[in-house]
């Protein structure tokens, strides 16, 4: 979770985290003893291969400059920058954007962060007008692919994952 989130106070923080790492624990181990790879979805329809790899390029071009080649974020992440804004987070899995479910991730790249959280400034720039739906959900895609499989499973878990729908 990220220091000063304007959503949450710290105990709420520190919650949300100890309720993630207990879950992340729990669906690794299940995930562990079957032995079967978890299926890359996106708003509840599978990503094909060819989906991920076309979200590879398209991150390349529009997402890396800022979330970083490896998908490894700006330094010092969660600590703000003189602007009081927060820096691009990690999208590799060390982040936290396995804690939103399609629908937020969706909104907040096509419309920005404020979309999700009214009233928060962020450097993240709304993409509804330089990139189509399908070219967000295979970015969106693409970076799922490359979460940690407990990663995926948590995010799986998230309330309106199982919908299929935008809820925008």
């Amino acid at each position: 979770m990220s220091e000063g989130h304007p959503a949450k106070g710290s105990e709420g923080r520190r919650a949300a985290g100890l309720l993630a790492a207990a879950t992340l624990a729990a669906t690794s181990a299940s995930g562990a003893a079957t032995g079967s790879p978890v299926e890359v979805t996106f708003l509840g329809a599978p990503s094909s291969a060819e989906t991920i790899a076309a979200g590879e390029v398209l991150y390349a071009e529009h997402c890396a400059a800022c979330h970083g080649e490896n998908r490894e974020g700006q330094p010092d992440w969660r600590r703000r920058l003189d602007t009081g804004r927060m820096p691009a987070p990690p999208q590799d899995g060390s982040g936290h954007s396995f804690t939103h479910s399609d629908a937020h991730l969706f909104a907040m790249t096509k419309s920005g962060i404020e979309a999700v959280v009214p009233g928060y400034e962020s450097d993240m720039p709304a993409f509804e007008d330089i990139l189509g739906d399908a070219e967000i959900i295979a970015i969106l895609s693409f970076v799922k692919a490359n979460w940690p499989e407990a990663k995926r499973i948590f995010q799986a878990g998230l309330p309106g994952m199982d919908t299929g729908t935008s809820g925008q």
